[in-house]
């Protein structure tokens, strides 16, 4: 087997969510916990996108508003909105979104690049797949938290 054909037969797992009616994925590894929506403190002069703060088991977690990252508009929460704990890089932090969908297991070669679309942030996404007729929209997460390095607000702290 060539070592092309061994990376395009990975598999990999990803845990899916929706926004609105959109559905996206997350790399299963950089998730380390999924909880129902808490409310959250929020911190002054924060990026709109930034909820604020939860305290989970005595980690203080920054929230980010993924609706609102896309530039969407701000989630009204209920009760049914899920928070997903994720690691990026050294840090935690958890996002904001409607529901938790599936767990998606993709060979590797089924992902598909994003396309270059004219004033788009398409590096928000790794790639897309379609699965069952639906199309997944694959995130990077350093780039979704990779906010402007002169920001020290920004609000992800280290784990």
């Amino acid at each position: 087997m060539s070592d092309s054909t061994a990376s395009e037969s990975t598999i990999r797992q990803f845990i899916t969510f929706t926004i609105g009616g959109e559905e996206y994925g997350v790399d299963i590894m950089a998730i380390r916990e999924i909880k129902g929506w808490t409310a959250s403190t929020e911190l002054p002069n924060t990026p709109s996108h930034m909820r604020g703060v939860i305290n989970l088991r005595g980690a203080i977690v920054p929230i980010l508003d993924l609706r609102a990252r896309f530039g969407r508009g701000s989630t009204t929460t209920t009760p049914r909105h899920v928070i997903i704990v994720v690691a990026v890089g050294n840090r935690v932090a958890g996002i904001l979104v409607d529901a938790v969908a599936d767990i998606l297991a993709v060979a590797a070669g089924e992902i598909q690049p994003t396309p270059q679309v004219e004033r788009s942030d398409s590096g928000f996404l790794t790639g897309l797949v379609t699965v069952d007729g639906r199309m997944v929209a694959l995130l990077d997460l350093d780039h979704v938290f990779a906010f402007d390095q002169s920001d020290p607000s920004d609000g992800i702290v280290a784990a």
